[in-house]
Order: C-alpha cells, then structure tokens, then sequence
C-alpha cells in the first residue's frame, strides 16, 4: 500500500484510482454517519478530491493509510457540517446596523479588545485573520510549533470573543437556553 500512496502523491492517476477504489466503500460508509445519506456522495468526492492535495502529510509510520483516510474524511464531513448549519432567522438579533457610527464604535472595541491580549496571542490573531497566514506560516515568522500557534488562537479568540461579549458586541445570535427535563435532571 506504501508504494501506491507514495505513486498516488506523486500524481499517478492509476496509483490514485486504486486508492479510491479501495477506500471510496468505506468513506462512504463512515461520512454517511455523519452527514447523512443525501450529502455523503458529495462529501466522499471532496475526501478524494482532498487526498490529492494532502497525500504528502501521510507518514506511514505514525498510522495505518485506512486511519488517516478515516481522519479527512472526518474532518471533510464535519467542516461540511458546520458549512450547511443553519440559524433560525427568530435567533438573529438585530445589530446596531450599517451606520458609520456603529462601525466606528465596532471597529474601535476590537482594537481595544486586540490591545488587551497578551503580545503572543495578539500576534498569532492578527497574522492569522488579518493577514491571512496558514498557521504553518505564522510558526515559521514567529519561531514557533504550529501547535503552539493553534494553541494561542484559540486562547486568543476566546478571550477576544469573551470582551466583545461584555461590550455587547458578540454574536448575533442568542444562545439557546435548554430545560432539563425530568430524566435528564436525574429525577
């Protein structure tokens, strides 16, 4: 299998046919638990559409070629996922609209907010949403692990999403609030 992966990375279309061949049942199967059996063939499509760019992040000694497949596929079914989420039009509160002023005030709260975090994590947000740097790229400009990069992302969001909140200016959304019913609360 090694040798076909190898051969299919380096844009053999015999080598990936055989690959699609052996896996196409399988993703299938598996993106179908997620996404449903309308979306599934499209989804399955994109998987193999993915390989033929993310074959080369394949290393044979870290898992089985069946393992990584299943982890795009996943992947590629839950971002298809969140892509299709829809919001209940009742959910959407109305913003302060398109005004200069609410604009200004928006745009000065989040230079705010942006200022209030830590240098690192006010780097990795402004590099990664502002400029637009894949998280390879901001590891490498700023010397350090792509994990630690995600890592400082996440915080940084959090803690961005956190003081936009408390300055009313977070999702448009509300939040649903669930009863706990009687079994659930253990009753």
């Amino acid at each position: 299998m090694r040798g076909v992966v190898a051969a299919a990375g380096l844009g053999d279309r015999e080598a990936m046919r055989e690959l699609y061949i052996s896996h196409a049942r399988a993703v299938h199967a598996y993106v179908t638990r997620i996404v449903g059996e309308g979306d599934a063939e499209d989804v399955t499509q994109q998987v193999f559409a993915k390989l033929l760019t993310e074959l080369d992040h394949y290393r044979p000694g870290n898992a089985p070629f069946a393992s990584w497949v299943r982890r795009v596929a996943h992947n590629t079914a839950i971002d298809h996922v969140r892509r299709r989420r829809a919001v209940p039009c009742e959910d959407v509160e109305p913003t302060g609209g398109d005004s200069e002023e609410y604009i200004n005030e928006r745009s000065a709260s989040l230079r705010h907010v942006l200022a209030m975090l830590p240098g690192d994590q006010r780097d990795v947000l402004l590099l990664r949403h502002l400029v637009g740097l894949s998280p390879e790229e901001v590891a490498a400009h700023l010397g350090r692990s792509v994990r630690s990069v995600h890592g400082l992302s996440y915080r940084g969001r959090a803690a961005a999403q956190a003081a936009l909140q408390e300055m009313g200016f977070g999702p448009a959304t509300r939040g649903h609030r669930f009863r706990r019913s009687a079994v659930g609360a253990g009753a």
